[in-house]
């Protein structure tokens, strides 16, 4: 309310945050892929958004070839416990264009949804040729967003977007 009286831009509104620790995995870039789904529908209910009305989502996304599986079923299993629907939210993340900024990779994730969201545009994620095949986007609410686009918002509600970010050992 003090941003509008103030007459300051205002580009997106955090909603709800959460934070959580995966315990014992298999090492310590080896996230846990039931951590991140707890703490994904709890992260969602505690904002009151439906994951069915999210169209993007900002990954932490690395590239690697057991952290991306890890990730995106966890992001598959809550999103399906929300909504049936495959193939309706934009995936992407902004390493693919400056690389992997360790710390400050959750905020440059923020960042990036803000400036999509105040031009109204996706982003591609650029050098991205195919997917790791231990992801089946196919069977999934998701894909991967390789051209600049007009960001639709769904049954014309606000742009809803989330972002995934984690650190050594989720």
């Amino acid at each position: 309310q003090q941003a509008k009286i103030d007459g300051d831009p205002i580009l997106g509104i955090i909603k709800a945050s959460g934070i959580n620790q995966d315990g014992k995995t298999n090492g310590i870039t080896a996230p846990s892929s039931v951590s991140q789904e707890q703490l994904l529908i709890q992260t969602y209910k505690k904002s009151g958004i439906d994951p069915a009305k999210i169209s993007y989502v900002e990954a932490h996304g690395t590239g690697t070839p057991l952290g991306d599986p890890i990730e995106v079923n966890a992001l598959n299993d809550a999103f399906q416990k929300f909504t049936p629907e495959k193939n309706y939210c934009a995936l992407g993340s902004v390493k693919s264009n400056l690389g992997h900024s360790v710390f400050a990779a959750g905020i440059c994730g923020v960042i990036k949804v803000l400036l999509c969201m105040k031009y109204g545009k996706l982003v591609p994620s650029i050098n991205y040729k195919k997917h790791n095949p231990h992801i089946h986007f196919e069977e999934s609410p998701f894909y991967v967003n390789t051209r600049y686009k007009d960001w639709e918002s769904k049954e014309n509600e606000p742009r809803l977007a989330a972002v995934s970010s984690f650190g050594f050992s989720g």
